[in-house]
């Protein structure tokens, strides 16, 4: 697989789940990318000192999980009203500091897991984190960008372009000139949709699927670019701001 490692460049881009079992071995740091909406999740919740706990399974186990950690569960499925905590965002915002929560996620938390595996630094990173990641990851020679994408009904990979974006802003943040192609596209389509105010972003299907659920404040969260001042890493278990 030496043709798709993108091992002759510092910064490499990558999807997925094969993206960590293919390229994380080459890598020095690895940042996981899922805008709408894991990543944005674990920004709100450790910008207000809070610990995120990522769990790849959608099932009761993450309450038994959560239970067995001292910590709360948040709800599989979305919601932004009742009690608790959900992948909604909005859900998410007013985290108490010092709490401690499980988020069940098949794509951000399933490829946290499996890159967590590799023994390399892990990070997520979103619109919100833009510049606070590209400064944590400044350091490292070799960075390997995962765009998570979303799950068509068949279990399939759906790229969505807002990970692409955001993937591509951090990117640029980093000011690295040593980029494989892959990352290069991905800093073009990164600053096609600035000159065009983010549009495409408000348009794209992910955001249109939120929207069509009622869920218009999640996609404005999501959307608020470098609104947050702290990178996220993954120690052990648990997401928490990134030492400097």
């Amino acid at each position: 697989m030496e043709a798709f490692s993108q091992q002759r460049f510092g910064v490499r881009l990558e999807w997925g789940l094969s993206a960590v079992d293919y390229l994380a071995a080459e890598a020095d740091c690895i940042v996981v990318i899922d805008v709408m909406s894991f990543s944005t999740c674990v920004s709100l919740a450790v910008d207000n000192g809070a610990r995120i706990y990522p769990y790849p399974w959608k099932d009761p186990s993450a309450c038994q999980y959560a239970m067995k950690i001292g910590a709360k569960a948040a709800s599989p499925e979305r919601r932004f009203s009742g009690e608790g905590y959900s992948l909604s965002p909005v859900s998410i915002q007013h985290i108490r500091e010092g709490e401690s929560l499980v988020l069940p996620s098949p794509n951000g938390s399933a490829i946290s897991f499996r890159a967590r595996e590799s023994g390399k630094p892990v990070f997520t990173g979103c619109l919100r984190n833009i510049s606070a990641t590209a400064n944590a990851c400044r350091r490292f020679k070799r960075v390997l960008i995962i765009p998570c994408g979303e799950r068509w009904p068949d279990g399939s990979l759906r790229p969505a372009v807002e990970d692409y974006a955001a993937a591509g802003g951090i990117i640029a943040a980093l000011g690295h000139r040593d980029c494989s192609p892959e990352a290069q596209a991905a800093v073009a389509v990164w600053q096609s949709y600035l000159q065009q105010d983010l549009l495409p972003l408000r348009e794209c299907a992910s955001a249109l699927e939120l929207q069509q659920r009622g869920f218009d404040a999640d996609v404005a969260l999501c959307l608020a670019v470098d609104a947050a001042k702290r990178a996220c890493q993954l120690y052990g278990d648990f997401y928490a701001p990134a030492l400097e």
